[in-house]
Parts: C-alpha cells; structure tokens; sequence
C-alpha cells in the first residue's frame, strides 16, 4: 500500500501544468493538498493495521474463532466481486454503445470500472482489517478498557483511512490527467468549455463506485441480517441460547455477517457518497462560469478553482480526519457516556480544524485576483463558499447527534420503547415504528436548513448555478472528515465481534464485561453512521441532480453538433449562421465562426400561432440576433432563426443550449408539476423507493427462514446427540449445560459452516434483482417518459427515500438497542427482585410495581427462580424480536436506500445522452411528447 501511495504522489506532483489552466497549478497549489492527503491517507492505514497486527491474537481458542470468522468473510467477499465483475462487463459492453453512438465519452470505459475496482479494494482492505482485529480486540481488553477501544479503534480507522485514500487519489489523478492531456481525449484544456467537458466526464464516473456500493450494501445486509434473524429468532428466543454463545450454529456467520454489512458495506456506501459529492461539484463550479457573461480569462481562473476547491477542501480534511483518530482515548472503568464522549472528541476535533482550514483554502484560491472580482460578479465570494461548507459539517453533526438521541439506550426514546416490552413484542414494534417516524424530523429539517443556508450563501439569488455548487460544496464539507466518522462507524463490528470472541471462548467475567461496553459504545456509533451516511446521501444526491441538468444541456449541444456535421449545414455569408430542425423542438445552428450549438424553441406560444407547429425534420434557417445590442453570436442566449419563402418568412425565436440558463432547459421539456410526465416520474420515484425496500425485506425474510430451519435442524441432531451420551432431559433444557461441540453421526455440532454457506449463497442470490432495479428504471423512465419524467423520477425517489431511509435506521437502531438496555440488568429472578433493594432499584420507575406484582406471582407458584426483567425474562424476549423485525430495517432496506437515490441519479446522469436522442422519439408514439 505503501509504495502505492508514493507512485501516486510522484504521478500527481510531477510536471503540473501552469500556463494552459490559468495559474490553476503553482508551486504551493491547494490543488496538491488532494493528492497530499490521499497518500497521507493510505500511509496511515498501512501503520495503523502494522500497529493493530502486532498485537496478539489470545490463546488458541480465541485464534480458531477469528479464524474461522475471517475465513467465512473473505469467502463471501470473493464470491460477491465475483458476481459484480459480471455486472461490470455488462456495464462496460452498454457503455461502448453509448460510445459508438456519440452518447458517451470513451474515457467512462474505464473510468466507471475504475472507480468500482477502488471501492471493491477499499471494502477488501477494510473487511481484512475487521476480522484481523475482533481477537485481538478482544485479548486487548484483558489488560484495559483503553487497549481494547485503542485496537478497536483504529482497525476502524483503516477503514476510514482507506476509502477517503482511495476516493481522492481517483479523483486526483484523473484532474491531473485531463489537465495535462486533455487534448489526447478530444478536451480543450484551459478553456471554460473544455472544464466543463472534463468535469461531467469525470462526474459519469461516479456510477462505478454506485454501482459496487449497492451490490456491496445489498448483499451484505442480506447476509448478515439471514444469520441475524436465524441465530435471534432460534438460538435466543426458542432454545434460550445466550447472545454470542459458541453452541448457537448462526453465530459464527452472524459475525461474519456485521463485517461484510457493516464494513464493507457501509464503507462502499460512504466511498460513493464522497466521490460522488466531489464529482458533481466539481461540474457544477465548472457549470457555474459558462454563460455567466465573464471575460474569458476570468471564466477560465474561476471555473479551474471552483473545480480544484471539492479537492483541496478533501484534502485537508484527511488531514484534520487523521489528526482527530489521535485524541481518541478512554479511562479505565469509564461509563458509556464517557465512552462516547471519547470518540465524538475525535470527530469534533476534526470537524473543528476543517471547519476553520477551509477559510484558508478558500481564501487562498478565491480571495483576490480575477477569481475574486468574477466571484463577486456571480454574487458569492470565498467567505460565503466557506460559510456553505460550515454549514454542511454542521449538519453532518447535527445529524448524528439527532440519531444517536433517537437510538441511544441513554435516552428516552429507546428507554419508552424498552418499557412497552413489559406487554409483549406487538406493543415493542409499534413503539419502535413510531419513534422512527417521528425521528425524521429532526433529519429533513436539518437538511432542509442546510440545503437553503448553502444555497443562498453560495449566491443563489443571483446565479442559481452558484447556488447549486454551495449545495454541492456543503455535501463535501460534510464528508470532509469522513476518515474518523467511517472509522467511529466501521469500530461498531469490530468491538461486536470482539464480545462474540469473549463469549464464545469463555474469557473471565471482565473481558466480556468491558467488550460489551465497547459493543454497546459500537451500536451507538454504527445507528449515528448510518444516520449520518443517509444525510451525506441526501445532499450527494441533490447535487447530482442538479448535475444532471447541465449534463442534458451539454448532451442537447453535442447531439446539435453532431447532426450538423452530418447534414452538412452551410453557413450563408450574409447572414450570422444557419439552422436546421432536428425534430422534436430542437434545432442545430452553426454560425460564422465556426461555433455550432444548439437552439431550443422554449416559447410555445409561437406554436399555436403557427409559426413552428408544421416545421419537418430538415428545415432550414438563417440565424440572426434576437435583439438589438447582444453580445457576440457564440455568447448570445437568444437567436432569431428565420426561414421560408421571401414573401412568407417565419421567424423562430429559440434559446443557444450552450448559454441556456437551468430554467429555460426546464422550460424547454415543460417540467413543471402540470406535466402528467413529470407526475409519473414523481411516483414512479416514490414507488422505486418503496419497492425497493420491500424487494430487500422479503429477500432478508427467505434467506433468514432458510437459516432458521438448519438452526432447529441442528439443535434436533445436538439434543439427539446428548440423549445417546446419557444427558438428562431436565439438562437437555437447560442450555446452559449443552457441552460446546459435540459429535452425532460423523458431524460435528454445530456444524457453523453449513450456516455460513446458507447466508452466502443467500445473499448472492437475492442480491441481484433488487440491484439491477435500480439500474433498469431510470434507464426506462427515461426512455419512456423523457427528461421531464426523470427529473420527476430523481425528485419522488430523493424525497421518499430519504424520509424511510431515517425511519428505517433509527428503528431499527432504537429496537436494537431497547434489547441491550434489557441485557445491560443483567439477569433478575423473582427471589432476587423480592428480596435484593439494589435488583429492584435497576427496574425503571415506571413499571416497578408491575414488575413486583410479577414476581410475586412466580414466587406463590414455585418459580422464583425464573426471570422476571432483564436477560432472559419475557420484556427481554419481547425486546428480541423487535431486534429481528428492525434488524433489516437498519441494516438492509434503510442503508440501501441512501445508495439507492444516489445511484438512480448516477444511472441518469450516463445515460442522459440516451434519454435526450429517443425520449422524443418513444414519448411520441404513445402521444406524450
């Protein structure tokens, strides 16, 4: 990884260009900071998994555990990349046609199976990490609660590390590469039209490292929640298996499972969301400067640095990531709060010094010079972009602090839905359903503040497209720190797997108890991941859609081109340029100078007055200025195309696409919330979402019910095995005093391989449809319903998913941790809560005395030594299937829905060129255009 990582400086840093890009690179360039900090990124990776790996693994016990959980997890990976690699091959073949038919740069053939391979690596590196770091988590946390959290932790932070590493050395190096080669790739370099070219290039790339996440986040979540509900539902509810217990068959794939979700999962998914962020603001900053009336040199700085400024700000945040994993630190016997106050140091520490850096980033790239004046022009300036960015760290962390509220067992939400255990699972699930939905208050309106503060900050009042970037600029300054929060995140399994390895290997009383305590601090940090995932998706998304505007005005001019030259358009040199009609409302103008685009009819009005309803593919004009006073052809936003007979001339009045604002593209396709296509897009994006989830939730249901009958299958053969071996029946109840393995015709139980291939072969099968869903409908939607019906589309699913992405993870986080709050009682007898103050005590308030009349009634019927709260009792049983019902709500359906607006957008963002040549041509046929 090492030498990696200095090839990759010496590529980034070596003959920068200066003249071509407007002083865009000079010595000292913030620019350099991106490359800087993505080798930074991965050499600390590399010393924290040295650090981490020359601990040691425990006793022989504990290494066969690891072992055996290591082994199930890079299984299960290699088959999956197996799979993705086919999806790839298929992507890359439609790809090359969208090439052979002009629709798309030949560059994304290898850019879009780029970007997937660096995220397959980061979710390979950071799962080898995890299951490396469960034992010796665990044998750490012998000697203290510090080593333990320290080992933990920063085999966390590789993750972390690995993915902003990778994501930025990506998106480094093809700036770098485009910038310096450019005209080998048909790219202007050094000119506003060139960047803009590159950028949205670059930005189609992005659907690599979607397109891995989703398969990767997918999959993952069936795995791990089929071994989840299997190893719950049959191990601790039926047979009354303690959690993590080595006679439970599940749960070596159970623990297999929290990495490949939680890990490779959610590190695919958050890689996806900070290389998408910085993509699409990338071509937004470009977008911004094209057509804003700036002298062309001023065009050229501004455009270049709005461009560098996603990297740059990445950059140093890496930086301020790694310095921040340092201050993480825990005092022996600390409480959870303690616990968690220890790790949210290290990411405000982080959120702080990035917070007050980008100042200074911004002011050296935009404080003075052309880029000054031309920024101001636009209505923004460098504070302002830097006061957006503020903005989004504040949200990130706002939003993270509302989940953890939410779905902490220290709070009161969970603790509410905790007592509803004491009448049953049905009153737990209702509570559970309703605190989730009332949760995503806090999300959507954080997020709505910080979309119109970045928005207006940015300058949107003036320049909407600045507007826009201040959005995208915010989703960037939000996943900034990305390298602590994913590691505080990827901590979560690791500490879990670390309890299962105490557990299953019987260490003292006191390594399980400070294992859980980590655990307990994991299930807090992985719900405030996802929610903060889910909001870093909402943001990514929103600019990506914005994106996707300037990539279907781009596609309208290049099509326009493309016709022109094969019709063969000659310019009469009494006049400016010449037109032909496309068909459909769109025309292709060449004019004098040699400058083609094309012209958008966007007044209806002329239509009914007769003017272009009867026009026929072919048509020919002559193009003159609209109006009196305007600027240089190829700058002019309107043109007058006049065409016909001397004595019958028509006039046509049409917007230049290349210097065509976002409301009259909108104009143009009539996206408005009147047009039934738009209408349809929007529920066809709200039904997208919700399909989606209930396509993952019944893919969890099958291979979960698959793993629950090989569970009893497996406990039969075991209690069969111990009345052969003379076991009595009142033992044989008693779980408890089940031997950890034993032998029955030639197997041994439980046999935990047979469950692991069961969650394997699971997932890869379920995987599949849901995931080419996401892939498939846009493309249709677009095909079918045109632009208007895709913007629709992006809207209904960016909305609805976003609120049941929130609903679902904090749910599914509060339910999960409502059954620890149970658990952390420990296990309370009706002897020990009738005659022990200090067991009653523990009992909340509430619902002591129904609780003493309980355990009343087990004393006058003999049973006093049966549970009456905490573990083992029926409020914790209760609790235990909320769990199982939630478990796929947080780690299935919700995470994979942040990747799934995303994607959507991605998909629609690479295909636009398909969608804006035959949209027209299918909406015609069935009478919608």
């Amino acid at each position: 990884m090492t030498e990696l990582a200095s090839a990759a400086l010496h590529l980034a840093t070596a003959a920068l260009p200066t003249g071509s890009t407007a002083g865009a690179f000079t010595p000292f360039s913030p620019y350099l900071l991106g490359p800087i900090g993505a080798v930074a990124a991965l050499i600390m990776a590399f010393v924290f998994s040295r650090m981490v790996m020359s601990k040691s693994e425990g006793d022989a016990e504990m290494i066969r555990i690891a072992q055996a959980v290591r082994e199930g997890a890079m299984a299960y990976l290699t088959r999956q990349y197996k799979v993705v690699a086919i999806v790839f091959v298929v992507l890359i073949g439609l790809l090359a046609i969208l090439w052979q038919l002009n629709l798309q740069a030949a560059m994304t053939m290898i850019g879009v199976p780029l970007a997937g391979l660096f995220s397959g690596l980061c979710g390979w590196f950071g799962m080898k990490m995890a299951t490396n770091a469960s034992a010796r988590t665990a044998n750490a946390a012998k000697a203290s609660l510090n080593e333990g959290l320290t080992v933990a932790f920063r085999s966390g932070a590789v993750m972390g590390l690995v993915v902003v590493g990778f994501a930025l050395l990506d998106v480094s190096l093809w700036f770098f590469i485009f910038n310096t080669f450019g005209d080998a790739f048909g790219i202007a370099k050094g000119t506003p039209q060139g960047l803009v070219a590159m950028t949205t290039v670059m930005l189609s790339f992005g659907m690599g490292a979607s397109t891995q996440a989703l398969f990767a986040r997918v999959g993952g979540g069936i795995y791990t929640k089929a071994a989840d509900v299997g190893a719950d539902l049959v191990g601790k509810v039926e047979a009354g298996i303690p959690e993590d217990d080595a006679r439970n068959p599940a749960t070596i794939a159970d623990n297999v499972g929290d990495n490949v979700g939680d890990v490779a999962g959610m590190g695919a998914d958050l890689y996806e969301s900070y290389y998408g962020s910085m993509l699409a603001t990338m071509a937004l900053g470009a977008a911004a400067v094209t057509g804003a009336g700036l002298a062309y040199t001023q065009s050229v700085e501004l455009g270049m640095k709005l461009a560098l400024a996603p990297i740059a700000i990445a950059g140093l945040g890496i930086l301020c990531s790694i310095a921040g994993i340092f201050t993480v630190k825990a005092k022996e016997n600390a409480s959870f709060a303690q616990l968690l106050k220890g790790l949210h140091t290290g990411v405000y520490v982080a959120s702080a010094l990035i917070g007050v850096g980008c100042f200074g980033i911004l002011w050296l790239l935009l404080g003075s010079g052309d880029a000054s004046t031309a920024l101001a022009a636009l209505g923004s300036s460098w504070w302002r972009l830097a006061l957006a960015i503020v903005a989004g760290l504040i949200a990130g962390n706002v939003i993270a602090i509302a989940t953890e509220y939410y779905t902490s067992y220290e709070h009161e939400p969970t603790k509410r839905i905790a007592r509803q255990a004491l009448t049953g699972p049905a009153t737990v699930i209702i509570a559970g359903i309703a605190e989730g939905m009332k949760s995503t208050w806090a999300a959507l309106i954080t997020v709505s503040v910080a979309i119109i503060a970045a928005f207006t900050l940015a300058g949107g009042g003036e320049s909407f497209l600045m507007g826009l970037y201040g959005v995208g600029i915010a989703a960037v300054g939000m996943l900034a720190t990305l390298g602590i929060t994913l590691a505080t995140d990827a901590y979560g399994p690791i500490a879990d797997n670390a309890g299962g390895n105490a557990e299953m290997t019987g260490q003292p009383p006191h390594v399980r108890q400070r294992t859980d305590m980590l655990d307990s601090l994991g299930n807090t940090t992985a719900a405030t991941g996802k929610g903060f995932a889910i909001g870093s998706a909402a943001l990514t998304a929103l600019a990506l859609f914005a994106a996707y505007i300037q990539i279907v005005q781009i596609q309208l001019t290049t099509q326009a081109d493309s016709f022109a030259r094969a019709r063969e358009v000659q310019v009469d040199a009494s006049f400016a340029g010449a037109a032909i009609y496309q068909g459909y409302g769109k025309f292709a103008i060449v004019l004098a100078d040699g400058t083609r685009d094309a012209g958008l009819l966007v007044d209806r009005a002329q239509k009914t007055a007769g003017n272009a309803d009867n026009l026929s593919v072919g048509s020919t004009f002559a193009v003159s200025a609209a109006h009196s006073g305007e600027t240089t052809f190829s700058e002019a936003r309107l043109l007058r195309l006049t065409g016909g007979p001397a004595d019958a001339r028509t006039d046509i009045e049409v917007v230049a696409a290349r210097n065509a604002q976002v409301s009259d593209i909108l104009g143009f396709y009539e996206v408005t919330l009147l047009n039934p296509r738009v209408l349809g897009g929007l529920f066809m994006g709200v039904l997208l979402a919700f399909l989606f989830c209930a396509m993952t939730m019944s893919a969890v249901g099958r291979a979960a019910n698959a793993m629950m009958i090989e569970c009893r299958r497996q406990f039969a053969k075991m209690r069969a095995a111990f009345r052969a071996q003379g076991m009595s029946e009142a033992d044989i109840a008693d779980p408890e005093k089940w031997p950890k393995q034993v032998q029955h015709e030639g197997v041994n139980y439980p046999d935990y391989a047979s469950c692991v291939s069961i969650s394997t072969a699971g997932a890869q099968r379920e995987m599949v449809v849901p995931s080419a869903l996401a892939i498939i409908v846009p493309i249709v939607v677009g095909l079918v319903l045109g632009v208007p019906g895709v913007v629709g589309m992006l809207a209904g699913g960016l909305t609805s998913g976003f609120a049941v992405a929130i609903f679902m993870a904090n749910a599914g986080g509060a339910w999960d941790n409502a059954k620890k709050l149970l658990e952390s009682y420990g296990r309370i007898t009706a002897d020990d809560f009738i005659a022990n103050a200090a067991s009653r005590e523990k009992v909340p308030a509430e619902i002591r005395d129904a609780i003493a009349a309980r355990a009343e009634d087990y004393v006058r019927n003999g049973k006093g030594a049966a549970y009456v709260y905490g573990k083992g009792s029926d409020d914790h049983k209760a609790t235990v299937v909320g769990d199982t019902v939630g478990d796929p709500f947080k780690d299935t359906s919700g995470p994979s829905l942040n990747i799934l607006i995303k994607l959507i957008s991605i998909v629609a963002v690479v295909f636009a060129g398909l969608t804006v040549k035959f949209g027209p041509m299918f909406a015609s046929m069935i009478g919608l255009q």
